[in-house]
């Protein structure tokens, strides 16, 4: 997939972004961190930090996946939104126990593929011969989908896989690896679910 360099301009952060603190497991799993951006918000608000080129491009390079100067098309952007629900669909099977849909399968598995497998032999003046895998400009997001399919299959086979969670917040959309009993991706989640179990007790006294 080609990318062409544009200028859109990336809106500022909103308050909610600003707050809004990475998961529980998502600062060692970038597949987590993928799954998460886009988030449910009280009131029926959403945040998607992958819903235009620009937003979805500054996501890359700050996690290191992307040159600086890149430039996404919207049909580069919606590749990765497609993945991160098919991703998400995975992670949402594997906490309720239902099997792995197909789609989000094949999803993934071609992801992976997108990628060069084996590092090549290079010759450098400077450093001699290495070894180094093969993915030039033009292949950008393709990389990359394949990064975050393998750290996502990795997650889902790994030993961690038992910690996964969903936030336990409502309207929380957010997944998590689980500390103990802790169900919440956030002080802030935390705080609602407890005072949602406040309110209930007081309004519903007899209820357990």
């Amino acid at each position: 997939m080609e990318e062409t360099l544009t200028a859109e301009p990336v809106a500022p952060p909103s308050p909610e972004t600003e707050v809004l603190p990475p998961a529980p497991g998502a600062e060692r799993h970038l597949a987590l961190d993928f799954a998460n951006s886009t988030v449910a918000l009280p009131g029926g608000q959403f945040l998607d930090f992958l819903g235009t080129p620009a937003a979805a491009g500054q996501w890359l390079v700050e996690r290191g996946l992307a040159p600086a100067d890149l430039g996404l098309q919207e049909m580069c952007a919606a590749q990765l939104r497609s993945l991160r629900e098919q991703i998400r669909a995975l992670l949402a099977s594997r906490v309720d126990g239902r099997p792995a849909p197909s789609s989000a399968l094949a999803a993934v598995n071609d992801a992976l593929t997108r990628a060069p497998a084996a590092s090549l032999l290079h010759w450098d003046p400077t450093r001699g011969l290495y070894r180094a895998a093969s993915h030039p400009t033009t292949q950008i997001v393709d990389h990359a989908l394949a990064v975050l399919a393998a750290d996502a299959a990795d997650l889902l086979t790994g030993p961690e896989a038992e910690r996964l969670a969903a936030c336990g917040s409502a309207p929380c959309s957010r997944y998590l690896l689980r500390h103990g009993r802790r169900h919440w991706c956030s002080t802030r989640c935390g705080d609602r679910a407890r005072a949602a179990r406040a309110y209930a007790r007081r309004t519903h006294p007899g209820a357990d």
